[in-house]
């Protein structure tokens, strides 16, 4: 129990061993003497997803902490700059349907009820669009910040697209090169337990066996170590998420100098919602739904006719969609014994707000700032863990089943069903009866980092119609005179960034040149 934690071992490549790799050995000094160890497992047979992904903002921390400089990153990774998502058709499906969840949280958001005064003076425009100026921005098709800003730093709050193959080849090699990570290609065929039930090391076709103290468990949906072999129970959550499939595709611009959407656009359907997300070459698009709702065959004539409309019929014509399929849940521990598991192999929900990159960062962050120095601080530090994770996973279930419950669409048994009480999570429920007389706050979300904070629920509510009573009563909170104030400032500084800021096309491009230069 005394025996210090230094050699760590990962099993499983793509984005979450990779992170993982990158962010323990960067903060914990494996190209140092006195560093830990760390030893990355992957399978060369093994392919991952490879679907176009969105990150958070935090994603700009993390390559910093790794050490990536944005200009590689946007270089190497075939990256474009994402300010929030886009929700076309989820309110009612009419042409006009859309609202924005901006990255940015609203000016003045904890001095002033914005809500109030966006009731009481703009009440007939869309919330994000009067107490954020980011939502503007985005539909502008502008970057978020200028060709002059440093690094990492921003005008508006941004994250990313990126294309998930090319993001763990660049982490691959920076992990290997910079930060004295050991990288085995090679298959597991079994895993051996020490007297304790620990796992002892990972038995490999070819480099035999691998020893460590703490492994990370990175092997996608077969969960190898902490679902295979521990038999750790898997919690299905398609009684409240119904979405299990998907179909994906890649599609070319038209034109090089074609514009780079600044969001992350989600267009919801009878039975799913389809995802277009530009990166700087081309589109990722892909169309997830319920099997229980749709067959694969109406699944795909759908997503052609999402492409026939926003590329052309040519190519909606000769795609060939790959066929995803998910089992919407999670495990119900996710460190067990000296095993942790990240990314997928923890559980998996679906895409609607790209939380999977997110609680990846999330937990690689705290598996380093909270590493074990032994195997008897692992046991308090894996409990603390599993009741952290336990809760952000119960927030994003809660989260993304907000969306389909504030919808007015009823053209489908999907839409009926998902506002069916049976299928709404008891705290969400309180919280939609709550959230009628107040709006949604910071005393509703009150861990740190949280994964959703309550801005991001004020959007989506307000975005799809909700309707929050206001107060008979004043109070210094709901101060319209200040709210004005603030929404008429906002109205300023949009004017300027409107006229200032390059178009996200631009500003990749310029990036792109910058690291080719610097490169010679």
């Amino acid at each position: 129990m005394d025996k210090p934690i230094k050699k760590i071992v990962i099993v499983g490549g793509g984005s979450a061993g990779w992170i993982s790799a990158g962010v323990l050995a960067a903060e914990h000094m494996a190209n140092s003497p006195k560093g830990i160890e760390v030893t990355l497992i992957e399978s060369p047979m093994v392919k991952s997803i490879g679907v176009g992904e969105g990150t958070w903002p935090s994603m700009r921390n993390t390559l910093n902490k790794i050490g990536i400089s944005e200009l590689e990153f946007i270089s190497q990774c075939d990256a474009s700059f994402k300010q929030g998502s886009k929700f076309v058709g989820w309110c009612d499906g009419q042409s006009d349907d859309f609202y924005y969840h901006p990255f940015m949280t609203p000016e003045g958001y904890t001095q002033v009820n914005l809500h109030a005064g966006w009731q009481s003076v703009n009440k007939n425009t869309n919330y994000a669009d009067t107490v954020n100026m980011q939502s503007h921005v985005c539909q502008a098709g502008l970057a978020p910040k200028q060709l002059a800003t440093p690094q990492y730093a921003a005008v508006t709050n941004y994250g990313y697209h990126l294309d998930a193959a090319k993001f763990a080849s660049l982490l691959q090699k920076h992990c290997t090169t910079k930060l004295n990570v050991n990288h085995i290609l090679d298959h597991v065929v079994a895993i051996n337990s020490a007297e304790n039930g620990d796992i002892a090391s990972i038995s490999t076709k070819q480099s035999g066996d691998i020893s460590g103290d703490l492994f990370i468990d990175c092997t996608g949906t077969s969960s190898l170590l902490l679902g295979k072999h521990y038999n750790i129970p898997f919690i299905d959550c398609k009684d409240v998420l119904f979405n299990d499939s998907a179909l994906a595709v890649q599609i070319p611009y038209s034109d090089d100098s074609d514009s780079i959407a600044s969001a992350t656009i989600s267009t919801a359907q009878t039975a799913g919602w389809i995802w277009d997300i530009g990166l700087p070459t081309r589109r990722g698009v892909g169309h997830t739904y319920s099997s229980a709702h749709m067959n694969d065959d109406e699944a795909e004539r759908i997503l052609r006719e999402y492409i026939a409309t926003t590329a052309n019929t040519d190519i909606s014509q000769s795609i060939e969609p790959r066929k995803i399929s998910f089992r919407p849940g999670h495990y119900q521990k996710f460190w067990h014994k000296n095993c942790v598991a990240i990314g997928m192999s923890s559980g998996f929900l679906e895409p609607l707000e790209a939380s999977a990159l997110a609680l990846i960062e999330l937990a690689t962050t705290m598996i380093s700032e909270q590493l074990p120095t032994n195997r008897a601080h692992m046991e308090i530090v894996a409990k603390r863990y599993n009741e952290r994770f336990d809760y952000r996973w119960q927030r994003v279930i809660e989260f993304l089943k907000l969306h389909y419950v504030l919808s007015r669409r009823n053209d489908s048994q999907y839409w009926r069903d998902n506002k069916s009480a049976n299928t709404i999570p008891s705290r969400l429920h309180e919280l939609l009866t709550l959230w009628q007389h107040q709006p949604p706050s910071r005393y509703d979300f009150v861990q740190n980092e949280e994964v959703f904070p309550s801005a991001s629920y004020q959007y989506v509510l307000y975005g799809m119609g909700f309707n929050t009573k206001l107060r008979d009563t004043e109070n210094r909170y709901a101060n319209i005179d200040v709210a004005k104030k603030i929404f008429n400032d906002g109205e300023l500084k949009l004017h300027k960034y409107l006229a200032g800021l390059p178009t996200n096309r631009d500003l990749i491009n310029h990036l792109c040149q910058q690291h080719e230069t610097n490169q010679r």
